[in-house]
């Protein structure tokens, strides 16, 4: 069953030089328990629809022109910010990219949490204490009792993290979203942060959408991959088939342009050709068309569905073109003398 629903969402931004289309005719869902890894280049619509759906798009320049976010049986779209805020950081816990812009700087990280515990429980005294001591030391925080006095500065960036992570679970959501959380940390905590995410969600039955730029954390995190380019899906399906079997030109590209781990060949990495799209103008029919070396007639005329391929269930794309055949007829001819 879905915990989450998103029907027809697009978002658009007001700006100097014309309007901006940041989301296009959004659909998709998320199952609990699932993990949806959400990838795609800036400007691709990934951390925008996601602030839209928690009431967090700022309005203006921003505005929802349609759209529906249904979760647990409640479409967010249609709740007040009172109802909003009941649910943001109790039900759906957030992490962001950023820990020293999202911390408060001038409260103790003992203070940040008992906020978002008297929130939303009805803890008190020794056991919100004791909970905000469990929080930290569940997310692998040393010494935890004495760090709840420290302020975000005491911290290392690995640190903060986690502690934006224990104040994201706090509550126990049902889901949890986190927006690039990993992005500027170095490799070993990285990996540290994402083996906590994986322990939670194995301890505490945590949905979790993973937005970020690196295909690696989302092979490494995710059940489902979303591929998103100019405020659309351009693929989606189960980690494995999708990155083994990509129907979309942006997918492949995405993957060709990663280096092989191991590989003792020198490989020259894919370069996409082309710039991100215009959004205030955006190219009509495929978005990723005038980028795209197999793009047909259509695709710069007509906007594709996103239907089903291959014979993995759940595995959709948006395209007018057969890409294994096309690659398939690429090489023969590269080999043909």
């Amino acid at each position: 069953m879905a915990l989450l629903e998103i029907k027809n969402l697009t978002v658009e931004f007001d700006t100097p030089g014309g309007v901006v289309h940041a989301v296009n005719d959004l659909n998709y869902s998320v199952e609990a328990g699932e993990t949806l890894g959400v990838v795609g280049e800036s400007g691709s619509g990934k951390s925008v629809h996601i602030l839209a759906l928690l009431g967090l798009l700022p309005c203006p320049p921003g505005r929802i022109v349609s759209g529906e976010a249904w979760f647990d049986g409640r479409n967010l779209m249609a709740l007040s910010d009172r109802d909003l805020r009941s649910i943001r950081g109790g039900e759906i816990g957030m992490v962001f990219q950023d820990p020293m812009s999202s911390l408060n700087p001038v409260l103790t990280v003992g203070r940040q949490l008992k906020e978002v515990l008297t929130r939303h429980t009805n803890l008190t005294g020794r056991a919100l204490k004791a909970r905000m001591v469990e929080l930290l030391d569940i997310v692998g925080i040393p010494h935890p009792e004495a760090r709840l006095s420290q302020y975000p500065h005491e911290f290392s960036g690995g640190m903060r993290q986690r502690v934006m992570i224990a104040i994201g679970m706090a509550c126990n959501p049902r889901l949890l979203i986190a927006d690039e959380a990993t992005t500027a940390l170095d490799v070993t905590v990285q990996a540290q942060i994402l083996d906590l995410v994986r322990q939670l969600k194995h301890d505490f039955g945590t949905t979790v959408i993973w937005i970020t730029h690196d295909m690696g954390v989302v092979a490494e995190l995710a059940d489902t991959i979303q591929v998103m380019y100019g405020g659309r899906i351009m693929e989606r399906g189960p980690v494995r088939p999708v990155f083994h079997d990509p129907r979309s030109a942006y997918t492949w590209g995405l993957l060709n342009s990663l280096p092989d781990e191991g590989a003792r060949t020198q490989r020259r990495l894919y370069q996409i050709p082309g710039s991100p799209p215009d959004m205030s103008n955006p190219p009509p029919g495929d978005p990723f068309a005038p980028r795209n070396p197999f793009a047909t007639e259509r695709c710069h005329r007509e906007v594709p569905p996103l239907r089903d391929v291959g014979n993995m269930p759940g595995h959709k794309v948006a395209a007018w073109y057969d890409l294994p055949a096309l690659l398939a007829a690429q090489s023969e001819k590269e080999q043909t003398p």
